[in-house]
Formats: C-alpha cells, sequence, structure tokens
C-alpha cells in the first residue's frame, strides 16, 4: 500500500491516498467516522509495526462487540490504535482492554444502548504503567499523557468502527460525556499501601487491566483530616444522590480512586481496601422512604425491597460492590465513579 493509508470501511479494506492529515482529516468525516478528532493514517507500515507487538493471527477474533456485533480482530484493533496515536507498544494494552468489553458481565450492548452518559473505563495495573509511561501520578485522568490519552481514544475508536456505537444508530446516551472521547487512567501502585488492584482481584500477572463502565468520576476533597473516616465521610456524601444509576439498581458497583494521601491516612489507621468498602457501604445510605419516593421501579435486592421505610439502605447492595484502587498524586483530592449500574468490571492480564 506504499504510503496510502488502510483503513476499514466495515466491509474491507479502502486505500486513500496520503494528503497528509488534513485529507484523512476530511475522508473521515464525510463518513462519520472517528470521533471528531483530527486522526493518524493507519498505513500499512504503521499498522505492521502496531501487530509486531501482538502475539497470535492478526485476524483472529479478539472479541465480539455489540451493538453492530463486529468482529474485533487484532488487525482491526490495530488499526483503531493507530488511528488514536498510540505507539505500536501499547497495543497489548488496547487488546486487552477490548477483550475485557467482549466478556458478557460488562454487557456492553445495554451500555452502548442506555440513554445514560455511561462509558468504558480503562485502569491500567502493575509493570506495564511505568514501562510504557502512563500516567498514575498528578493529573492521572487529565491531558498531557500519550499513553493514557491514546490508549482511552483508541477503545473509543473501536467501539466506534467495530462496535458500531456512534451517537444515534448505536449509541443512544441523551448528552453523552467528555470521556466518551478518551477514558484511561492508571493505578499508582508506587504510592499505595496495599498490594496492586488486579492481585486483589486474583489476576496474578505483572500487568492487567480492569474495564469498568461507568460516569465521569465524582470529586470529594479533604484537605485537614488525619483520620480516615472524616475523609470518607466526604465520599460517602458524594455517593448517596438519587442522581446515580446506583441509586435504583441495587446490583451496580462504584469505583473509589482515592488519591495517595488519603491512602496512607487509611493505612495509618491500619485500614485495608476491604475496611474503606465496608465503612462506605454502611455510610453512603438514605431512608428507603426517599429511595421509594424518587423511583418507581427499583431494581433492588431482595432485602432491600421488603426494608422498612424508616430503614437506611446502602448504595450498593454489598460491601464487595465498592471497588478501591489509588490514583493522582498530591493535593488530597479523591474521587468516586457511580457504575451505569447494570455492569460489572472485568480484569485481564495484560497480553497482545
Amino acid at each position: 500500500m506504499g504510503d496510502n493509508a488502510a483503513v476499514d470501511d466495515y466491509q474491507g479494506l479502502v486505500e486513500v491516498a496520503d494528503q497528509g492529515p488534513e485529507g484523512l482529516y476530511e475522508y473521515f468525516s464525510e463518513r462519520g467516522w472517528g470521533d471528531g478528532l483530527p486522526l493518524v493514517a493507519p498505513t500499512h507500515e504503521r499498522v505492521e509495526e502496531s501487530l509486531s507487538h501482538a502475539d497470535g493471527d492478526p485476524d483472529e477474533p479478539v472479541a465480539i462487540l455489540s451493538p453492530r456485533d463486529g468482529v474485533a480482530t487484532r488487525r482491526a484493533v490495530a488499526v483503531n490504535a493507530v488511528l488514536a496515536g498510540c505507539r505500536p507498544e501499547y497495543l497489548p494494552v488496547v487488546l486487552t482492554a477490548v477483550r475485557a468489553l467482549g466478556h458478557q458481565q460488562v454487557n456492553l450492548r445495554g451500555v452502548n444502548a442506555t440513554t445514560h452518559p455511561v462509558a468504558p473505563l480503562s485502569i491500567v495495573h502493575g509493570e506495564v504503567v511505568d514501562a510504557l509511561g502512563f500516567n498514575a501520578g498528578l493529573g492521572a485522568f487529565g491531558p498531557g499523557t500519550r499513553a493514557n490519552a491514546t490508549v482511552g481514544r483508541a477503545v473509543r475508536l473501536v467501539l466506534l468502527h467495530v462496535a458500531g456505537a456512534r451517537p444515534g444508530p448505536g449509541d443512544a446516551s441523551t448528552q453523552g460525556q467528555p470521556s466518551k472521547y478518551t477514558y484511561c487512567v492508571a493505578e499508582n501502585s508506587a504510592e499505595s499501601p496495599w498490594e496492586p488492584y488486579h492481585r486483589s482481584v486474583g489476576v496474578e500477572a505483572p500487568s492487567a487491566v480492569t474495564v469498568h463502565c461507568g460516569e465521569n468520576p465524582h470529586n470529594f476533597h479533604d484537605m485537614e483530616s488525619d483520620r480516615i473516616e472524616r475523609i470518607l465521610d466526604k465520599a460517602a456524601s458524594a455517593m448517596a444522590t438519587f442522581g446515580v444509576n446506583n441509586a435504583c439498581i441495587s446490583g451496580g458497583e462504584w469505583f473509589i480512586g482515592l488519591c495517595p494521601e488519603h491512602a496512607a491516612v487509611a493505612d495509618g489507621d491500619g485500614w485495608g481496601r476491604a475496611d474503606v468498602a465496608a465503612y462506605l457501604f454502611e455510610h453512603a445510605r438514605r431512608p428507603a422512604s426517599e429511595f421509594r419516593a424518587q423511583f418507581d421501579r427499583l431494581a433492588w435486592a431482595d432485602w432491600m425491597r421488603t426494608a422498612d421505610d424508616e430503614a437506611l439502605l446502602p448504595m450498593t447492595q454489598e460491601p464487595g460492590n465498592i471497588r478501591v484502587f489509588v490514583t493522582g498524586g498530591p493535593g488530597k483530592h479523591s474521587c468516586v465513579i457511580p457504575s451505569w449500574g447494570m455492569t460489572r468490571s472485568v480484569t485481564l492480564p495484560v497480553a497482545g
């Protein structure tokens, strides 16, 4: 293909004369492809270089992605990784996130079909964080780091081009959310007092990726406290809202992204992840009568359905649905990330 860009037109490959970034940008825009931002031409050479970092048959399916039931092969993922601006060595991380999206418990069809502004968050763990230059520190959810930005964007481009999750026919989100452009963060294991998150959920591998389908991060801060209870009371207040799907769907997960300073306070008080989750389960609560006043339909566990109106009910049906990891830098701001509700996170070892 020489200097031409190989583009998947959903039926095969077409060749686009490489006229520079403007030509490719216009070509994609005219066809409703891409994410609205400039793209890197996926030339044969660039795609092959990306694929050199993956194992196995480039045309073997790694996931079937709803709603289009698109077949995500290594090659298709590599094309989208190049489009997103990924370095070739990022491909195994993108492939791992795509594999996770294909797992039944993620419920990708529901994630894309809902009017809720849900987006898959990719959390990168382990040795690959430092090896590939992911930002796990200051500004971890923000701009400025190629690995975070382009890996998250590559996952979204796969959803757009392979899964068919384009606004309208394949993505029904009423307003969308900024994390539908790119949503990738790294765990700050170096400053975490606990074992890496992926090992805490039984994934014994040097590196891993967790995919959690939820909202944008909801910030909470505490600049003063030297007791973890007082810090977590702020988190509980951010969780105990009727504006999230977790309020009416009790099986939903919460991801709690603690900054290193807040995690250090927890560890100093002798608390582990399970203690943080248990505290939030007990303190992020509202009276059952208030839930019932706000919702006519409640997808609740049986024990919650039969609770008295005066009972204080949690924002999820069990403490194990509250998942804790460490990310970010100094400044004493942390976040809670509500789930869409009818989805479960998946953690997989990084593999090409």
